[in-house]
């Protein structure tokens, strides 16, 4: 399935009017960077989808319709993640990080946060204090994958198995996966069409709309940094205790960032009072972690009628896996990906993909979900809930088909797709949006900031 085709399928699916269609662009195909898998159309498609949803919404608020114009090869570059601060590009993966050898196959440990590092590390009997990645190799070396898999998603680590495609279609939970569609949109509550602010025909198409953004990692962040990028004012919501990742200087790009502590009283009071304001809700915490706090989609339906809920997980809401926490680079190597990529460069190696595709695509997709929501809610009232997952966008990304020879291709430079820009982390150097709007461009008024930079209030 070429790009064109899989943005017409999602524009289906999310019941948007088909004559939207003809003011998209789409130039460019796969291969664009070095993949077995039709990346570029992956991220060319669910871009597109989220940036022609975001200007339809656009229309539906009295604006003339804009031609979106989505480059595949620029799609995918923005969709690495490149970046640089003062000169220095950052090491994205911690030493413990990776792929390991085990008794009867192989299994890949997440350790980019200090707890899950130190959790594995205690699994496999080692001090976290003086191990090395040799010393953790050693002990991998006795355990079987399942078993070591099994033993970490007991302790809420995050580790998984290498499998082929045909292990995990045998799995319970592959088959729960394939079971369910790519984006389930769903109306969880009455309520009227929302009167949104008004919009003028020289202002980006999401100008005026409020979106609370409860991300950490990868999807979820880039879903709300494409949100900004069509004028959303986005807040990016942490807390103090809760760790991230450099690459929040990126994916924080136009964003407002505030603390709010949902462990204590006054930090959930605080959330309300933003949510009394919000149009969108985007969570990723680990499944039923907000639900617990009372924030769950139908708790924020009944304070605030009409709003927009956003769901992320890392392998659905269907399943046994469906309570596990995971990472794009897990959720690879436990569905296939991994392997399947060593069988097409011939060597049998795994190997990931050229990128955390699942994780991007996924970002792209919860962009979509929301702004594809909001235009329903305009016609149809009530308030929605879409669910995404990685898994279940690596399913569809499976679906999309093999490309002959891609890895023959040389990684592209990212050089010719960046822009440098101030930021509260230092002088960034990051690719520039990707989809290309006619009349509104794209793109971030807001630099990115540490969280806690800006006070928990709307303006």
């Amino acid at each position: 399935m070429d790009a064109q085709h899989a943005l017409a399928a999602l524009w289906r699916a999310a019941a948007l009017p088909p004559e939207a269609l003809e003011a998209v662009t789409l130039t460019g195909v796969d291969p664009v960077f070095p993949s077995s898998f039709a990346v570029g159309a992956a991220a060319q498609s669910t871009l597109a989808a989220a940036a022609l949803a975001a200007c339809e919404l656009g229309h539906a608020r009295g604006t003339p319709r804009q031609r979106v114009t989505v480059d595949c090869l620029h799609a995918a570059m923005e969709s690495t993640g490149w970046f640089s601060l003062d000169g220095r590009t950052p090491q994205v993966w911690d030493a413990f990080s990776g792929l390991y050898p085990c008794a009867d196959g192989h299994v890949r440990i997440h350790a980019n946060f200090r707890h899950h590092r130190e959790g594995a590390l205690r699994l496999l009997d080692l001090d976290p204090a003086t191990a090395t990645r040799e010393a953790a190799q050693q002990a991998l070396s006795g355990w079987r994958a399942l078993d070591f898999e099994s033993a970490a998603a007991e302790r809420g680590l995050v580790a998984t198995a290498l499998r082929s495609f045909e292990a995990w279609d045998a799995t319970p939970q592959g088959q729960a996966v394939a079971a369910q569609p790519l984006l389930h949109m769903e109306r969880i509550g009455d309520a009227a069409p929302r009167t949104l602010p008004p919009l003028r025909a020289d202002q980006l198409p999401l100008s005026g709309l409020r979106m609370l953004d409860l991300t950490r990692i990868l999807a979820g962040p880039m879903g709300g940094r494409t949100l900004a990028a069509y004028g959303a004012d986005v807040m990016l919501v942490n807390a103090p205790h809760l760790p991230n990742i450099e690459a929040i200087a990126d994916t924080s790009r136009g964003k407002r960032s505030a603390h709010v502590d949902l462990r204590e009283a006054a930090g959930r009071d605080t959330l309300w009072r933003l949510v009394d304001e919000a149009h969108v809700f985007v969570q990723g915490y680990r499944p039923g972690a907000l639900v617990a706090r009372g924030f769950g989609p139908e708790a924020l339906a009944r304070r605030r009628a009409g709003i927009v809920c956003v769901s992320l997980t890392a392998y659905g809401a269907q399943g046994p896996w469906a309570g596990r926490r995971g990472f794009d680079s897990l959720v690879q190597t436990a569905m296939g990906f991994n392997h399947a990529e060593g069988e097409a460069a011939g060597d049998g190696k795994p190997r990931p993909l050229p990128m955390q595709m699942l994780d991007v695509a996924t970002g792209y997709l919860i962009a979509f979900g929301a702004a594809a929501a909001l235009w329903r809610q305009q016609r149809e009232g009530g308030s929605w809930h879409v669910q995404v997952s990685l898994a279940q966008t690596g399913h569809w990304l499976r679906g999309l088909g093999r490309v002959p020879n891609g890895l023959d291709l040389a990684r592209p430079d990212p050089a010719s797709w960046t822009a440098v820009e101030p930021s509260g982390f230092g002088e960034l150097c990051a690719v520039r949006h990707s989809a290309q709007l006619s009349r509104t461009p794209a793109g971030w008024a807001r630099p990115s900031m540490p969280p806690g930079s800006d006070p928990p209030a709307w303006p």
